[in-house]
């Protein structure tokens, strides 16, 4: 099994054939479908894919913090050689927001509406550390201060509802640094925020991981995020990480036709004339997945194997590079 690109030495997270399901009344829903990956230190991997293909899923699933009815059917979740699907409750919440934090996607509806910003980030220092009133304050103005808020005393002082969406992704990714953890999640940091904004939390995800040596594990569907500052690459496609590698090894060479066609969807400076190209069809509907490829109806690469055999697995088709399919956009022999 290739579990990632990352080496064995520098690996801090690994994910081992996951499965994640939604039981709804009348149906179950494969969310997350035997997901393979592993984190490095001082690595960003980015999971790329259409709404609706796991990715939130699988970050959520690493912390336990999947919403009812999801459940974790099978699979492992190796934190620094333990499995913290085995882990008591107490160790866990021990590690989650200290070892591992999570910068959730909608960074005001993150925030508790009704406690000021210094209490929020203070919260989990008092928690983990045991630190008195005073420490926490200290360290909660530092790591405001850190995230580049002007006036901190008066960050610290608000509520959410007083800050601009800027300003509370900011204070996320404080709360979720200030402990300096292993490994930092980040769910569509950037989603809701202006260009400007976007390039500034970018460029500080980027320092907090070469000042915190952390594995990162950016979940987006913006593949020019992907392409600034990704160092691995997972393309989920219904549930399935159906191509990984080197980000500019994915960029440059994509091999599964999903991937292709992703890569060709997305606006050209160099081609201002070029009218945006679309991927025929829709994602399937997890919950009828039919145990052949699921991207099958929308593939103009399919072959006969594809029709006749299961959603093959990840295979390597170049060093460092997999993908899951059996007519490789580039096939190397």
């Amino acid at each position: 099994m290739n579990a990632g690109v990352g080496t064995v030495m520098d690996e801090i997270l690994r994910i081992e054939d996951l499965r994640v399901r939604y039981h709804e009344r009348d149906r179950t829903v494969a969310a997350v479908d035997g997901v393979n990956l592993s984190l490095s230190r001082g690595r960003t991997t980015a999971i790329v894919g259409e709404s609706g293909c796991g990715k939130t899923t699988l970050a959520l699933s690493v912390l336990d913090l999947l919403p009812h009815p999801g459940r974790i059917e099978s699979g492992r979740i190796i934190y620094r050689g333990r499995d913290l699907r085995t882990a008591p409750a107490d160790e866990l919440r021990a590690i989650r927001g200290r070892s591992i934090s999570m910068i959730f996607q909608d960074p005001v509806s993150g925030l508790n509406p009704v406690m000021m910003i210094g209490a929020q980030v203070g919260e989990i220092v008092q928690n983990h550390l045991g630190a008195s009133k005073k420490d926490a304050r200290a360290m909660t103005l530092e790591a405001l201060a850190r995230q580049g808020l002007a006036q901190p005393e008066r960050v610290a002082k608000s509520f959410p509802f007083q800050l601009s969406g800027g300003m509370c992704q900011r204070v996320m990714i404080a709360i979720a640094t200030i402990l300096r953890p292993d490994v930092i999640i980040a769910d569509e940091p950037t989603s809701s925020l202006d260009v400007t904004m976007q390039a500034a939390v970018l460029h500080e995800l980027r320092l907090l991981q070469e000042d915190l040596g952390a594995a990162v594990l950016l979940i987006t569907h913006d593949l020019g995020v992907v392409a600034q500052v990704a160092d691995d690459m997972a393309v989920m496609y219904a549930g399935r990480i159906v191509e990984q590698g080197a980000a500019a090894d994915v960029f440059a060479r994509p091999q599964h036709p999903y991937t292709a066609a992703l890569l060709a969807a997305r606006p050209r400076l160099d081609e201002p004339g070029r009218r945006l190209r679309v991927i025929p069809g829709a994602p399937p509907d997890l919950a009828t997945l039919s145990g052949k490829c699921a991207f099958l109806e929308r593939c103009t690469k399919a072959v006969i194997a594809c029709r006749a055999q299961a959603w093959p697995a990840l295979r390597a088709l170049e060093t460092g590079h997999n993908a899951a399919c059996y007519n490789p956009v580039y096939y190397v022999e």
